[in-house]
């Protein structure tokens, strides 16, 4: 049987959790990220802006994390963006047109109940490493 190797993400080129969890886990050449917050990682605070300051921080966080896994924002297939309130979603849609082209990623927004520490928007993703051939 052979074993299936899961490698634990850190880094500093992100904010740090605000819970008991990692930032993200590495199974074989797959990447799952937990949900990145609009921190900034220098300050630990929610990033000034209101919803777009925040989006485009998560997503910077997105990316470091990535990076650290030896993954990248171009190797991303799955997006999720909770949001506290589902009339952002146009605004964070802008942000989130920032840091992916087309093709983009598969993706789901909703709006939660209530999301950690008051913050307004929380986005995880789920990526591959190594080089990616997209076909269409």
């Amino acid at each position: 049987m052979s074993k299936t190797i899961k490698k634990i993400i850190s880094t500093d080129k992100a904010a740090a959790p605000v819970s008991a969890y990692s930032q993200a886990i590495c199974v074989n050449n797959m990447v799952y990220v937990a949900g990145t917050v609009g921190f900034d990682k220098n300050t630990n605070k929610a990033a000034e802006g209101g919803v777009v300051g925040q989006a485009r921080k998560c997503f910077e966080n997105l990316r470091g994390i990535l990076e650290a896994a030896g993954s990248s924002l171009n190797n991303v297939v799955k997006i999720t963006i909770l949001l506290h309130d589902i009339s952002d979603f146009q605004a964070v849609n802008e942000v989130y047109k920032e840091f992916f082209k087309e093709p983009y990623p598969a993706r789901i927004s909703f709006q939660a109940g209530k999301l950690p520490l008051g913050l307004k928007v929380e986005i995880d993703a789920i990526a591959v490493t190594g080089e990616v051939q997209t076909i269409q």
